[in-house]
């Protein structure tokens, strides 16, 4: 089994391309085509995670959080992410992270959140823009189910969860004339033709459009494909940050707290005023998720579950819902629990572990 299996399946799940502008996923460190012998899986990659790696005998790191999120002009190992670099090629052990396009598709970080509140009827808090394209492309009647069935098994044509090889047909034909040194499939050099031809119309992810091409042209019989691809403003429900739900009964916002403390396995939750009412509808996002309040409010949530709130932004909640800071590392922790789960279930011919240290930098004291 070589690493780029293992990252293939991943990308699959969350291509890197949901990623954030800012972002670095994807493999830091290392060869793909490397052999795997055990994988480790860790929130996050440090010198002390890379040396368990190789006292573990693990050649393949997988964390939620990039080691490297600017570029290094230098290894001096002057910091630890120029030496947690440095260690890991020096002992050949690959790098790879999965971070923000695995906060942005269901079934991912904030869905499995979500799963340990047990909330129920979850859907994604702001859908991501610029995820979606459509591709309309002009095919002669002889190889119209043809290439529509090509463009479908490249993953076209699928809208939300439950539709599928969806897409719009209209009858027209097409005209072109060769050129010398061309190689038609229809008509001759030099002469006009008429081609009775269907436009096809297809919905895709932005994520697949490489693979769609290459699907098309294989499948199209003309030597000069016309296509069009248009950006569009639709959203995909199923990617996006954060998550919201509901609570299968409502509880008071002291038990609330209670309830969250224990399930997320926190030492402290900072929020802001209680106000007074049942708790329903909770929306989370796991680390950073101030920039999510508005879509929160707007979806009715009584309780906002996130991270890294600062002093003035809690002010932004003005008294129409609870926002209730967890901590960063620990809304991210069971991360490497749904990674370990993810790779086992599609990998259970070679060991898997998940990292005994505990990397988050902040600590309490009472």
């Amino acid at each position: 089994m070589k690493i780029k299996a293992v990252i293939q399946y991943l990308e699959q799940l969350a291509p890197l391309d949901l990623q954030e502008t800012y972002d670095n996923a994807g493999l830091i460190v290392g060869k793909a085509d490397q052999e795997i012998t055990k994988v480790l899986i860790s929130l996050d990659c440090t010198e002390e995670v890379v040396q368990e790696a190789i006292e573990k005998g693990c050649n393949l790191i997988i964390s939620h959080h990039p080691i490297v999120f600017k570029g290094l002009k230098k290894f001096n190992g002057k910091n630890y992410v120029e030496r947690t670099v440095i260690k890991a090629i020096e002992n050949r052990i690959a790098l790879y992270a999965i971070h923000t396009n695995l906060d942005n598709v269901t079934g991912g970080v904030n869905s499995k959140i979500a799963d340990k509140l047990g909330l129920v009827n979850q859907a994604i808090l702001e859908s991501k823009p610029n995820v979606l394209r459509k591709m309309v492309v002009f095919v002669p009647r002889s190889h119209v189910e043809e290439v529509r069935k090509a463009l479908f098994d490249a993953g076209a044509g699928q809208i939300g969860k439950h539709y599928d090889q969806c897409s719009f047909n209209t009858a027209g034909y097409g005209s072109f004339r060769p050129l010398a040194g061309a190689e038609p499939a229809i008509g001759e050099i030099g002469t006009q033709e008429r081609v009775e031809e269907t436009r096809i119309e297809v919905i895709y992810k932005r994520s697949i459009e490489r693979k769609l091409l290459l699907a098309l042209y294989e499948a199209h019989p003309y030597e000069e494909v016309a296509y069009d691809l248009f950006d569009l403003q639709n959203t995909a429900g199923e990617i996006g940050a954060g998550m919201i739900g509901n609570l299968s009964e409502p509880m008071d916002e002291l038990g609330f707290l209670a309830y969250l403390k224990e399930n997320l396995k926190l030492n402290v939750i900072r929020h802001t005023a209680l106000l007074g009412k049942k708790v329903s509808r909770v929306a989370v996002c796991g680390g950073a998720g101030s920039f999510l309040l508005g879509a929160a409010k707007r979806s009715g949530a009584d309780f906002f579950v996130t991270a890294d709130y600062k002093y003035h932004e809690f002010f932004d909640a003005e008294g129409e819902i609870v926002i209730a800071d967890t901590g960063h590392f620990e809304s991210e922790q069971f991360t490497q629990e749904l990674l370990y789960d993810i790779i086992t279930k599609k990998f259970p011919n070679f060991a898997t572990l998940t990292t005994e240290i505990d990397t988050n930098p902040i600590k309490y004291y009472s």
